[in-house]
């Protein structure tokens, strides 16, 4: 059978007033209904459970200003009005508007508490994954090197830069610094600061506005469990979360006595886990669940929803009378109580 080749179609021809991002000028905008924004609550945070679509209208309202995510319409010498740019939901700051996106990589801030895993080892410095577009930096210079000691760092400390941390150990950290290709610079000089163990890492998506951690006033909490004692949860910015069994902290040490902690510290860069019971174990085990559950249901995780949120399995569990997954309806039903403050 003979094969034929036939010339290609023509491309249509395309609007005058056609968008970028696939809606008519004049048939979609016009006739679409715009968002109640004033209706909206202000603040940080996602005021709106409406997905927003690339290109599509928020408002015409001349009072509002564009933010990040948005981009203003010109039909010949006008301007038809503000657009998204991206598919996220609407931001509301008192004036301004804002597009926050569904997913988005990690941007890092200077201040911000960070976990982090060991990607590589170099001669003077560890390259650590934050989740962010580029690996960070945790200089050699910006750790407390055991004992306390306050000095320069020597070739015999670069020999043994592989003792603090190793490749694939996790790390607890503050953004110290950001470099001109957005890249950032940590530091672990902090006694709160430092190698992670006895615990279980949790990874959540969010963009810190919704659901997901959001910046707080206490990013290090520890939670009074029912059956396990206490729970220390570290929420990284970055979305990495770390839940582990106390630690008892010393007595008698004060903000200007970090030499002395350091020294009494000889452990502080021991990957050697503690024996950590059954009943711990479970207990954190339920921590993550509620975590996993807030993010989920579209909740931001914060030190006061993730106590709420621990309340209200318990309350699911008696009026259930068994321990299950928290996830489906019985996370749902956290998710609910939380929100309504009865956790």
């Amino acid at each position: 059978m003979p094969i034929s080749v036939l010339p290609p179609a023509p491309a249509p021809a395309p609007f005058a007033n056609k968008p970028q991002y696939g809606h008519s000028l004049d048939d979609d905008f016009e006739d679409e209904d715009e968002m109640d924004i004033d209706s909206l609550p202000t603040g940080h945070q996602r005021t709106s459970q409406t997905i927003l679509t690339p290109g599509q209208l928020v408002t015409q309202d001349p009072q509002w200003m564009r933010g990040h995510g948005t981009f203003p319409l010109e039909d010949r010498n006008s301007v038809t009005g503000i657009h998204s740019t991206l598919a996220g939901t609407l931001q509301k700051t008192n004036k301004l508007l804002s597009i926050i996106p569904l997913r988005a990589r990690y941007t890092p801030e200077i201040g911000e508490l960070v976990i982090g895993r060991i990607v590589e080892v170099q001669s003077r410095r560890w390259k650590v994954d934050v989740a962010a577009p580029l690996l960070a930096n945790l200089l050699l210079s910006s750790i407390n090197l055991p004992g306390g000691i306050l000095r320069k760092r020597t070739s015999v400390d670069e020999l043994n830069i592989r003792s603090y941390f190793s490749e694939g150990e996790l790390l607890v950290a503050e953004v110290q610094q950001l470099f001109h290709d957005g890249s950032a610079s940590l530091h672990t000089r902090s006694l709160k600061y430092g190698k992670l163990r006895n615990g279980y890492f949790l990874s959540v998506s969010g963009m810190g506005g919704g659901s997901g951690v959001v910046r707080a006033k206490r990013q290090i909490f520890t939670i009074q469990t029912r059956r396990g004692g206490e729970v220390d949860c570290i929420l990284g910015v970055n979305g990495y979360i770390w839940l582990a069994k106390h630690v008892a902290e010393k007595e008698g040490v004060g903000m200007n006595k970090l030499e002395e902690a350091a020294a009494a510290d000889t452990g502080m860069y021991s990957s050697q886990n503690d024996e950590i019971g059954a009943e711990t174990r479970g207990e954190i085990g339920r921590v993550g669940g509620c975590i996993r559950a807030l993010v989920e249901g579209g909740v931001k995780v914060e030190e006061g929803t993730v106590k709420r949120a621990y309340e209200a399995s318990l309350e699911v569990d008696e009026v259930d009378g068994e321990e299950d997954y928290l996830g489906a309806e019985r996370g749902r039903t956290v998710v609910e109580m939380v929100l309504s403050g009865r956790g």
